[in-house]
């Protein structure tokens, strides 16, 4: 087994580009000679459950929800100035994809924030729209968890950090 950092049942963690799941299990398969752990991690917002060899968890991208702390920052972070995107939206989407895959909270928090702001200045494609849906539903239930407070709390309060000129 890597040195990956191992997570445990019952435990929140972020699956970037699939969201907040729970690991219900760990359990061992068999492949050829040899047993291998794996999480299986139950996604609620898709009602879909998967299963994630252990050793390969790290590399995927899955951590664990942030700390209060830590969404607080990022929430600061919505609130920022930021550099100007690229107006190819074909750029901006790949840019904002590989942050996506990355899959940090304040990644999450700068794609929300860029292509809100972009958004208003034109409509985006659908593409990107997509991307901009994933990315705020991803950081709403990440933040909410984080929080502790109802998603439609948590909702009004990255809007009013997005909302501010």
């Amino acid at each position: 087994m890597s040195k990956s950092k191992s997570f445990q049942v019952d435990q929140k963690v972020v699956y970037p580009s699939q969201g907040v799941g729970v690991i219900r299990e760990i359990i061992q398969k068999k492949f050829k000679d040899s047993k291998i752990p794996y999480y299986i991690i139950y996604l609620e917002v898709t009602d879909m459950t998967i299963m994630v060899p252990v050793d390969k968890a790290i590399e995927l991208g899955i951590r664990s929800t942030v700390s209060r702390d830590e969404a607080m920052k990022a929430l600061d972070l919505i609130n920022e100035d930021y550099d100007p995107i690229p107006t190819d939206w074909k750029m901006r989407y790949q840019m904002n994809l590989d942050l996506l895959k990355k899959g940090s909270i304040r990644d999450i928090a700068s794609i929300v924030r860029s292509l809100y702001h972009r958004s208003k200045v034109k409509e985006l494609p659908i593409l990107e729209r997509k991307l901009y849906d994933s990315a705020l539903k991803l950081f709403e239930d990440e933040m909410s968890i984080s929080l502790k407070k109802p998603k439609d709390e948590v909702q009004t309060l990255i809007f009013s950090r997005l909302d501010v000129e």
